[in-house]
């Protein structure tokens, strides 16, 4: 036998146990070999037979011939994957292998289960390649998506085929264009909390039931567009955005990194203003932030969206200026009034461009002016100043407070006090109203400002006596006038009830949340559905004009002249198609020339209703049957919101898919199109495979397969790399496939393995090596069925002994108690467990084998197929009976007791489980009479089931 080799990395390929070479293998021994040819022929079968379609209750997925027509329903999903073209890693399948092993099981336990998988096409990166390399976009995407279909086939994954698509699919985006729609046709009624046709905002107006600045009656044809466009919850908005150069786009707050950059390609983003299409997510902000109480999700996903939605309940209040402005602020402290000595609005702020006088007011202080001889060069230089800088650098705790006065003074309502107006650049345009009332005495940094600039400072809360520099504690109002003497909560009340008496202000609920940014400047996304005619203002295109297809170009790539500079132009890859971008349509007043929309749909588009499409995927005539989407996602009753009844995915998407997704139902449900309120009933987060990386002296990853350890030292080749622990991915160079683990152990060898690493919810460290543990168990398994050295069936129907029956039953139970929980990784070890005590039994019983197999097939499907093919059962077990326990045999027959003297355990007692109190403490006594000595118990306490305590 050759010499042991040296143990290499976690990604090491290890076939064989140390001790056996290829010659040792019996003939008919459970190998990779096996499982290859086992595992093909297994997923033909299931292809072929529609095994695990799942049949609707309308339309054209109708069966009611199906086993499962009728039957109780279950929805689980996944978050389908974006096809890069780097294929699967082991990773990635973890959550897959989890939901096929947790429906398999639900479906022999009597469920109709729908488990299906799409996949989220659109996105930058084909996009980045097709720029890079000419390459079309769609065909790198349907490549990468076939070679994930490939890769999920071969794990054995039981989906219904029938229901998989592409959010690139024309047929499929046409709904995403329909679903924009009713966005667009929409408005939000704050009065009933809900959205409403945009028919019918236009009859209250046509009415008078609802008014404007100006009579209906009055308005030009543009003017009552106008008007209404100004409701629509999907508008074109002039405002403030994210605008990188770098990929010649606008990005969501969502898709820019902490430090400024872009989350794709870490480029420079800058805060500029463009037109860009917009929705109003914030007018249903209470109801995400409510509604999640009545969610299944773990409370940490719940706390990050509350935070990023960010609900808070105050005050705006005007401060008048000179001539017709006012300022307008909101503060969550209306009770500190009487504290604000100065303003800050953003430099962007639209009043900056009406309030600056020519010369600087008489007292201006020169701290103020920033050295410059006039307002308007102060603030010009300083807007420049504040346009080159992220909003990260603009808005980062600690750093030091830059602003100039505007030279305009504004009115505080409270005490009519005249207080400075400054620009700076830690107030930001797109939040709140671009402007704030700085209290310097409560606040951290206004505070800092105020040091800065020599401000006053007035304090309104009581502060302690030793207290220097801010106080931000709670206290009773002090320097307030009507106020003083009141807590918090009742100055906040007594000032908001003032201002709206005094015609100063108004009490309200503000969010963090933006309302969402809608518009990329790519080409490979969904085209809006949306023309403009000569007014500029824009129209929908028919239902009947949809899909509008994304047509072919010659050019990919979004231009921007200088992808540092904040100022340059974008110019999508749609403009430049000139044929296509002016059409000729009759939308009713004859056949007339538009202009159409040439930015494209964020790729959320596609993601925030894929849920919907699984139940109904063939349906050319509407979004989803009402009969299949009530009967997959209906409510189960009163207070329920309905939705996928599990949704597994990564803690990633917290925030960005779940919120967008909520929303876009929301809307839906309010409309009458769906029958729950929420998408997604339960969550369920699974964790990460992480794995080494190794790197060089330059600090670049190395192929981590290639390293090898010696005396406790990495080498790559000849070199001494250093090694690391974190997520397994492509740029760490520490990827091992499914692929492969299929080829080296076989697929049910590596579905076992993930799902018996640990906890699904919990991150858990990759070792191929470890693998072997998991194919040594299969093979166990198969050996009590098969005989490895003539491949004859050695099961009999022997009795089972009365101790190896318990085991079975209690395994049994068990198990399924472990499956209904997700808790794959202890299902497997009470397999392994029952599969041991079956091994030196002389007699192989098909009474405890038939469960075991069965028990098996969610986590290796294609063994247990092959195994209860052998054991005489002519069909898929996909629909057996799942075992149930025999209760009876859960009863123990005996309980054993330890029996303590004085705290120590001296001795044991075995009894009958319905032996009484009474007995239990005699045959204690009796236990330790030795011990005793005669001597009387001061105490004796019986802790039933548990133990015996004698204290002497």
């Amino acid at each position: 036998m050759s010499e042991k080799p040296s143990p290499k990395n976690a990604n090491e390929m290890v076939t064989m146990s140390e001790s056996e070479t290829a010659a040792d293998v019996p003939a008919f021994r459970y190998t990779a070999a096996m499982a290859n040819e086992i595992e093909p022929r297994w997923q033909q079968f299931w292809a072929e037979n529609g095994t695990f379609h799942a049949p609707n209750p309308a339309g054209d997925l109708a069966d009611p011939s199906h086993p499962r027509a009728g039957a109780p329903k279950l929805h689980v999903q996944d978050m389908f994957p974006y096809p890069s073209g780097s294929g699967l890693h082991v990773g990635h399948p973890l959550g897959y292998i989890g939901t096929d092993s947790y429906t398999r099981f639900k479906r022999m336990t009597g469920f109709n289960v729908l488990h299906p998988m799409g996949f989220d096409a659109f996105g930058l990166p084909a996009e980045q390649y097709a720029v890079q390399t000419g390459t079309h976009p769609r065909t790198t995407t349907e490549a990468n998506v076939e070679r994930y279909r490939g890769q999920l086939r071969r794990l054995g994954m039981a989906y219904d085929e029938r229901r998989s698509f592409s959010t690139t699919d024309p047929e499929y985006y046409r709904w995403t264009q329909w679903i924009f729609l009713q966005v667009f046709n929409s408005w939000f009624d704050p009065e009933l909390r809900r959205a409403r046709p945009i028919a019918e905002l236009v009859t209250e107006f046509e009415e008078g039931a609802r008014t404007a600045e100006k009579p209906w009656s009055e308005m030009s044809g543009t003017e009552r567009r106008e008007l209404i466009d100004g409701h629509r919850l999907a508008y074109v908005s002039e405002a403030p955005v994210n605008w990188c150069p770098g990929l010649g786009t606008v990005l969501a707050n969502e898709e820019v990194t902490p430090d400024g950059r872009s989350e794709r390609g870490n480029f420079p983003v800058f805060k500029r203003s463009l037109r860009q299409w917009k929705m109003r997510i914030t007018a249903y902000g209470d109801r995400l932030v409510e509604d999640l109480d009545v969610l299944d999700w773990p409370e940490p996903v719940k706390q990050m969206q509350r935070f990023w939605i960010g609900r808070s309940r105050g005050a705006h209040v005007g401060f008048p200026m000179d001539g017709d402005d006012t300022v307008q602020v909101f503060t969550t402290r209306p009770d500190t009034l009487f504290g604000a000595t100065y303003m800050v609005l953003a430099p962007e702020h639209e009043l900056v461009d009406t309030v600056v006088p020519g010369a600087w007011p008489a007292g201006t202080k020169d701290v103020w002016t920033g050295g410059h001889p006039t307002p308007e060069a102060a603030v010009a230089a300083y807007r420049a100043q504040a346009a080159a800088k992220t909003e990260e650098e603009r808005t980062a705790e600690g750093k030091v407070k830059t602003g100039v006065f505007t030279g305009a003074y504004a009115t505080n309502p409270v005490n009519g006090a005249k207080v400075p107006v400054f620009i700076a650049d830690y107030v930001l345009a797109g939040y709140g109203t671009g402007a704030i009332m700085a209290v310097p005495g409560h606040d951290e940094r206004d505070w800092d400002f105020a040091q800065t600039f020599d401000l006053p400072v007035i304090r309104t809360i009581e502060t302690p006596a030793d207290h220097e520099g801010v106080y931000t504690g709670e206290g009773a109002a002090i320097n307030s006038d009507f106020l003083n003497g009141l807590g918090v909560t009742d100055a906040k009340a007594t000032m908001i009830s003032w201002l709206e008496e005094q015609g100063h202000g108004k009490g309200a609920t503000t969010y963090r949340l933006r309302d969402w940014l809608f518009s990329r400047q790519r080409y490979w996304g969904e085209p809006f559905p949306i023309v403009y005619d000569e007014t500029g203002l824009p129209i929908a295109v028919p239902e009947s004009m949809l899909p509008v297809e994304l047509p072919d170009v010659d050019d990919f790539s979004p231009r921007t002249f200088d992808p540092n500079d904040a100022e340059s132009e974008p110019e999508t890859p749609l403009s430049r198609k000139k044929d296509w971008v002016q059409v000729e349509l009759d939308l009713g007043d004859g056949l007339k020339t538009y202009t159409r929309e040439t930015n494209t749909m964020p790729q959320w588009a596609g993601s925030c209703w894929y849920e919907l499409r699984y139940l109904d995927p063939a349906n050319s005539d509407k979004l989803v049957d009402p009969a299949n989407e009530a009967y997959w996602m209906g409510p189960r009753g009163e207070g329920d919101p309905g939705g996928v009844d599990l949704y597994v995915g990564g803690v990633e998407h917290a925030v960005l898919h779940l919120l967008y997704a909520r929303f876009w139902h929301k809307v839906l449900f309010d409309l009458g199109h769906v029958s729950s309120f929420e998408p997604f009933r339960k969550l369920y987060n699974q964790g990460y495979i992480q794995a080494y990386a190794y790197r060089d002296a330059r600090g670049f990853p190395v192929e981590a397969s290639e390293v090898v350890e010696r005396d406790g030292k990495w080498f790559h080749g000849d070199e001494e790399v250093a090694r690391e622990y974190g997520k397994m991915g492509k740029s760490l160079r520490n990827v091992v496939t499914p692929d492969e683990m299929a080829e080296q152990y076989g697929a049910d060898t590596f579905r076992v393995y993930e799902m018996a690493m640990g906890p699904l919810d919990a991150s858990r460290p990759w070792d191929t090596r470890a693998v072997i543990g998991s194919q040594r168990f299969l093979q166990r398994a198969y050996r009590l069925v098969v005989d490895e050295d003539s491949g004859a069936i050695r099961v009999g129907d022997t009795e089972l002994d009365a101790k190896t029956r318990r085991v079975l039953h209690r395994v049994i139970d068990g198990v399924r108690g472990d499956m209904e929980e997700l808790r794959f990784n202890t299902a497997i070890a009470k397999l392994i467990e029952l599969t041991n005590a079956l091994t030196p039994l002389p007699a192989v019983s098909r009474e405890a084998v038939e469960p075991l197999v069965l028990m098996m097939s969610p986590f290796a499907p294609h063994l247990a197929e092959e195994l209860w093919r052998k054991l005489g059962h002519d069909d898929t077990l996909a629909y057996a009976d799942f075992p149930v326990a025999d209760p009876a045999q859960l009863v123990a027959e005996s309980i054993t007791y330890p029996v303590q003297v004085n705290g120590k355990v001296k001795g044991r007692v075995e009894v009958a489980p319905d032996t009484t109190e009474d007995a239990v403490r005699a045959a204690a006594l009796a236990a330790v009479a030795d011990i005793l000595a005669g001597r009387e118990p001061r105490k004796v306490i019986v802790v039933k089931g548990k133990l015996v305590s004698v204290v002497v």
